[in-house]
């Protein structure tokens, strides 16, 4: 794998954390002299997979490897295709169980890198139990066949407390799909009677959109929930770390992009002829840190 040329499939553009993935990457490729070429999926899974397959099957232009990270599921059929016309596999955020396979397979660098989602959902839970004793809370989950999104939220129910309530919607790590969501929930006379506590999301650009949607209420109804904790995750140095030190979340859960780790990992291994660890965890960490969150929450309760 001389001469490396790396496709890195990225989910979408309308995402900070993806556009910290993209300029992560982007200096990493420089810094080890990597040709790589992004790609975005406009938050379509189908769209995701008829661009890597069109990649696959241009033998005019094959790339060393691939990296993705998945609106999805892992793409089994499309990571077998990778593998078996040469092309190195990295997952990105996700950790399918057929990388063990593929491994054995082929002949190619297959291997995952993700930010410990589980770790992140049950930091989140340890937010939750430091900001909100019992009652009710907004959850704003990503979507439903994310990797990433169900393990945030496996891990946030061991670590919550038995006390607290979740009310579920969903969104697909934009603002937008946030606004849209909570909007329309509110816009239901039962949901604004509803004693909420806290607004929890899974990523910081949706606790935004949320906080937005609430600007859009009546002066009354705004300020009473404008007045919640607001947390999110990824906690980008510009955005979500910004963010909550202006108070406009409480929380954040810092997550390192790991697109421009795996690019590491790839050329790592292509240089030094070494396979790249199967799987790779980066730990996440709570800012503030859960003490500092506690306290800060029982100095406002007065």
């Amino acid at each position: 794998m001389n001469n490396l040329n790396v496709v890195v499939a990225l989910t979408t553009r309308e995402n900070d954390y993806q556009a910290e993935q993209a300029s992560a990457v982007t200096d990493m490729a420089a810094r080890l002299g990597v040709s790589i070429e992004i790609i975005y999926a406009q938050n379509d899974a189908v769209n995701q997979t008829q661009q890597l397959i069109k990649i696959i099957q241009n033998s005019e232009k094959r790339p060393s490897a691939i990296l993705v990270e998945p609106v999805g599921t892992g793409m089994p059929q499309v990571a077998k295709a990778a593998v078996a016309a040469g092309i190195g596999w990295g997952m990105i955020n996700s950790d399918p169980d057929y990388i063990p396979e593929l491994r054995r397979a082929g002949s190619v660098p297959v291997f995952s890198i993700s930010t410990d989602q589980s770790e992140v959902g049950r930091i989140q839970g340890n937010q939750i139990a430091a900001l909100v004793s019992e009652g009710n809370i907004l959850y704003i989950e990503g979507p439903s066949n994310n990797t990433a999104a169900q393990l945030r939220t496996k891990g946030m129910l061991t670590t919550k407390p038995p006390s607290i309530t979740l009310k579920s919607l969903r969104g697909d790590w934009t603002e937008r799909s946030a606004h849209h969501a909570v909007q329309s929930w509110l816009s239901l006379a039962s949901s604004r009677q509803l004693q909420v506590k806290a607004v929890i999301c899974q990523n910081d650009a949706m606790a935004m959109g949320a906080r937005k949607a609430m600007a859009d209420l009546t002066e009354e109804d705004r300020e009473k929930w404008q007045k919640l904790p607001f947390t999110g995750c990824d906690g980008v140095t510009k955005t979500g770390q910004e963010w909550v030190r202006r108070g406009l979340l409480t929380a954040t859960i810092i997550t390192a992009p790991a697109a421009g780790m795996a690019l590491e990992l790839l050329v790592k291994a292509a240089k030094t002829g070494t396979v790249p660890p199967e799987r790779t965890l980066i730990p996440p960490q709570s800012l503030p840190a859960i003490a500092e969150l506690r306290l800060k929450a029982q100095k406002a309760s007065g």
